[in-house]
């Protein structure tokens, strides 16, 4: 859903850094690992202290790694892989470091078993969302689909949690969390959905 917006953080917002780390000569690798270094500790640390608002200003200063790496590849002109495996795979390092650092804010100082299973949901169905997409390509199909896919996950998450902190409203975060978990779980059924659609197609065109 907010993919549609990651062309104009790439293109004004962003491109700023971008230039000014390829003429620092800094790897785009470099940058995801900083970014997802950055988030994990954020979360981890502010997070389990009960300090919500504070966390989510610090791994916003890193989250963004995720558009700068990739918009430096191109501009770049790098053409293997690499980038786009370690990307993927440190994605799913960040999102851990989120959603655990978030339950265990739950379990140490909420104090709610509900909401630390709901983070624990959520990540899971994340995981399985980015499996399914990967699985899908390997074998030739198309699963680009979801109405919670990484970054609607991510903001969906970041945003309540900051004015459920600072406007002392903790019942933004917990409509934000029901919210995520329904909609992670409905985004893992549609690429089933879509896959299995696809994979039947292919079948009776080959009969």
């Amino acid at each position: 859903m907010l993919d549609r917006f990651k062309q104009f953080w790439q293109g004004v917002m962003l491109a700023p850094f971008v230039n000014l780390f390829i003429r620092l000569g800094v790897s785009p690798d470099v940058v995801t690992l900083v970014g997802t270094l950055g988030v994990s500790f954020g979360a981890l640390f502010f997070f389990p202290r009960g300090m919500v608002w504070e966390g989510v200003l610090f791994i916003t200063a890193f989250v963004f790694s995720d558009l700068i790496d990739g918009a430096m590849a191109r501009k770049t002109g790098r053409k293997d892989d690499f980038g786009a495996f370690l990307d993927s795979t440190l994605d799913r390092v960040a999102d851990g470091a989120l959603f655990g650092g978030l339950a265990l804010y739950f379990a140490w100082q909420a104090e709610s078993r509900l909401y630390l299973v709901l983070c624990l949901v959520i990540l899971l169905m994340g995981a399985v969302t980015s499996y399914a997409r990967a699985k899908a390509d390997h074998l030739g199909y198309d699963a680009k689909v979801g109405i919670a896919e990484r970054p609607d996950r991510l903001v969906g998450m970041l945003v309540p949690a900051f004015f459920a902190d600072v406007l002392d409203l903790p019942i933004l975060l917990e409509v934000a969390l029901w919210a995520l978990a329904v909609a992670a779980t409905v985004t893992v059924v549609q690429r089933i959905w879509v896959v299995r659609r696809q994979a039947l197609e292919r079948a009776a065109a080959q009969a």
